[in-house]
């Protein structure tokens, strides 16, 4: 049957300010738009708008949907504002846990607090002698117990692995704070979790993501929690026709060629996406890989997760399958060596590879992206959450080349908008605000670095046809055409009007998903 959604403001996002009218929907794609009076004869069904307002679908460029699951299933120490705190959370979450149980705590930012206490393994003795990790909001960095660090077998005698650091104090012992790839020798030792458990989690994850009007989202899973196979199988647990969600699943490098070889998905709702691979850390944890030592930090210029000669087999090994990469960067010199290795091994025709965060660059290195098909990964909501701790990590003559997203787009480069959730909030009107404002909600201030201020088009363009042009479908979703997939977002107000503070106070009625609807809050057009 064939239905007509009408009665609202419908904007197309083709244009800056185009609407229509109604949009006729069949089969899960937009069969036409148009006026009502054109197209209510065709209608064997109408869907009255009652005066909210339609854009197409908002889909989120790069996160994790188990991740998010599991923030949300587990303690949440990313809102803590003081060490102090954070302790005292500790201490009420681990107060009834068995000797042998692990504790997993997600997304403490030591920046938070006012002064930037980092825990010590002792400190975190004295909370429990259960083995604990503690995941920074980065996810480039964790903390450990010393039952952790014994289990993982790490002494001080354990040398620091490829791509990685095990922080130690002045007598040279591990001091529990473990960056990049030294995290790994913890986190093999906690015990595998169940397939009953990532199902639980993911659909947690997708009813949470459809009530913030994302219709989809680009997911980096398949690197973890044991074989591919497992979170594979929560998404075809939960994904499917009965809840509806766009699932683009990055395919980590260590399981890629497995992937290729023996996985089926779930296509349309879930579907195979480019090779994951990480160039280098984080700017949090000084493990993005800088040209010159970090500001505060001379001591350091980041890590290098692989070398140059390992970063182009990688490249090629995708590039032998036909498939794209998707590089995570965070850092100049992480970009500079990304760049090497894919102008070494070009993007096979119909496919676009995707540099994920783009950060830190240099005008030199813009001057080569624009010369590739590539689309950038941006994450707006981290200039609300670095500035201004990041100016004094980075120092002044960096920061013109930071977080310059008005800038790269003003290239012509892609740009497609993120949440990297669970390490920031994954409700995408917080990552347009963030765009639109480069500020924290209800801030006054005109912004950090304020000539990098999208216009709400462009913000809106980030989480519509720039997620769906980063996979090479923008012929396909993002805007409200013809033939195009009936991804919609519907909200309570028209974004595009009044001041910023919309973004944040803006309520999603619906969620419709391949003409379907996935989401109906209180305030939806069906009351």
């Amino acid at each position: 049957m064939k239905t007509l959604w009408h009665g609202g403001k419908i904007y197309t996002m083709a244009t800056e300010g185009e609407t229509v009218e109604a949009v006729l929907v069949s089969g899960g794609k937009i069969e036409r738009i148009g006026s009502y009076e054109e197209l209510k004869a065709e209608a064997g069904r109408e869907e009255d708008l009652r005066g909210k307002v339609m854009y197409p679908g908002f889909v989120d460029s790069h996160m994790h949907m188990i991740g998010h699951g599991e923030k949300l299933l587990r303690v949440d120490l990313s809102k803590i504002e003081s060490a102090e705190d954070m302790k005292n959370q500790l201490i009420r979450s681990t107060s009834n846990l068995a000797q042998d149980e692990w504790f997993i705590g997600e997304g403490w930012n030591e920046n938070n607090f006012p002064d930037r206490k980092i825990f010590h393994r002792s400190e975190l003795d004295q909370i429990t002698q259960s083995p604990m990790l503690l995941k920074r909001v980065c996810r480039h960095a964790i903390l450990a117990n010393s039952s952790a660090l014994r289990l993982a077998g790490i002494t001080k005698d354990t040398p620091d692995p490829d791509g990685g650091v095990i922080v130690r104090d002045y007598d040279g012992e591990p001091t529990g704070y473990l960056l990049d790839a030294a995290q790994d020798l913890v986190a093999k030792q906690v015990p595998e979790v169940s397939i009953g458990y990532l199902t639980k989690a993911l659909k947690t994850s997708v009813e949470d993501l459809l009530s913030l009007g994302l219709t989809g989202a680009h997911t980096e899973d398949m690197g973890y929690y044991g074989d591919y196979s497992r979170p594979l199988q929560a998404f075809k647990n939960v994904i499917g026709e009965k809840l509806k969600f766009r699932a683009n699943l990055l395919r980590a490098h260590s399981v890629f060629e497995k992937m290729v070889e023996t996985a089926e998905y779930n296509e349309p709702f879930i579907d195979p996406g480019a090779m994951k691979i990480f160039a280098d850390g984080s700017i949090g944890g000084k493990t993005a890989l800088l040209s010159r030592p970090y500001n505060d930090d001379p001591t350091t210029n980041g890590v290098a997760i692989h070398s140059d000669e390992e970063l182009k087999n990688l490249v090629a090994m995708a590039r032998k399958h036909g498939e794209a990469v998707a590089i995570h960067v965070i850092g100049d010199l992480g970009m500079e060596k990304a760049l090497d290795a894919i102008e070494a091994h070009p993007v096979p025709k119909g496919k676009r590879d995707r540099l994920i965060h783009a950060m830190v660059v240099r005008e030199d290195l813009v001057e080569r992206l624009v010369k590739l098909d590539v689309a950038l990964d941006l994450q707006p909501s981290f200039v609300s959450s670095d500035f201004p701790w990041v100016i004094e990590r980075l120092g002044e003559d960096r920061i013109n080349w930071a977080y310059a997203w008005k800038s790269l787009i003003d290239k012509g480069l892609i740009a497609a908008g993120g949440s990297d959730a669970p390490i920031e909030d994954v409700d995408p009107l917080l990552g347009m605000y963030a765009a639109v404002t480069r500020r924290k909600p209800y801030e006054t201030h005109e912004g950090y670095m304020p000539h990098e201020k999208l216009s709400r088009f462009e913000a809106i363009q980030l989480y519509t046809s720039g997620s769906a042009a980063a996979i090479c479908k923008e012929h396909e979703r993002g805007q409200i055409r013809d033939g195009y997939d009936a991804d919609f977002t519907v909200l309570d107000r028209d974004l595009f009007e009044g001041q910023p503070e919309q973004f944040l106070e803006a309520n999603v009625a619906l969620t419709i998903v391949a003409g379907d609807v996935m989401y109906s809050s209180k305030i939806s057009v069906n009351q």
